[in-house]
């Protein structure tokens, strides 16, 4: 079992920048997967970011690449987003997952655990 708890998100005017932190409990956590995804108002949830069980691997929707870096700490138990150059589109609720695999991936139905989310809104 593993829980999620996301923190970091805020308001930022667009251009700025915003670290999110995802804290993680559960003896596995450095077996998962893990990754960010994100809703917008009206909109389906989205995949953001993966970043494979030892950080060797990351991937990234189009939108947010060169802008956002995803990692991982395993010795703290700690998945991040750092967040910049943000744009108004990037305003969400972003979510932590960890994956049923130690592999990167952008499906959300490879993931068992999700936390609440955090809310980030950026403003023009």
């Amino acid at each position: 079992q593993v829980q999620l708890v996301e923190t970091g998100g805020g308001l930022v005017q667009a251009g700025g920048s915003l670290r999110l932190s995802c804290a993680a409990s559960g003896r596995t956590f450095s077996h998962y997967a893990m990754g960010w995804f994100r809703q917008a108002p009206g909109r389906d949830r989205e995949f953001v970011a993966t970043v494979s069980w030892n950080g060797g691997e990351v991937d990234y929707v189009d939108s947010v690449k060169g802008r956002f870096t995803i990692s991982r700490d395993n010795a703290r138990n700690r998945v991040y987003l750092q967040m910049t150059s943000l744009q108004s589109e990037d305003t969400a609720v972003y979510y932590c997952a960890a994956g049923g695999t130690p592999f990167k991936t952008h499906h959300s139905s490879q993931y068992e655990y999700w936390g609440q989310g955090t809310r980030v809104t950026v403003s023009k």
